[in-house]
């Protein structure tokens, strides 16, 4: 059985900007890293520090899955997913703490 719960996210430098898509077992640990340029990278270069949307997944295999699904899908599709649960494309980070 597995207790671990995974999260799949959304990224924003601003609203209709920069889009990073990716998977974490501890969602408040990895945005805390992408808000404070813990590691070098994608986020850090193009100053993608805001979550905008999040979702839970049952297991990681689901988590990569819906990851790699995102990714491949148009830009428009993932902004208006982020426009679906997040209108005013708040920062959620303050909302897991």
């Amino acid at each position: 059985m597995n207790d671990q719960t995974f999260y799949v996210y959304i990224m924003a430098s601003r609203r209709n900007g920069t889009l990073y898509i990716g998977v974490t077992n501890d969602l408040v640990r990895r945005v805390y890293e992408h808000k404070h340029n813990v590691v070098e990278g994608f986020t850090d270069k193009y100053r993608v520090h805001k979550l905008v949307y999040w979702e839970q997944a049952e297991n990681i295999e689901s988590a990569i899955e819906r990851e790699k699904q995102l990714k491949h899908w148009k830009r428009q599709w993932k902004l208006a997913l982020i426009e679906e649960h997040n209108a005013h494309w708040y920062d959620l980070y303050e909302e897991l703490l």
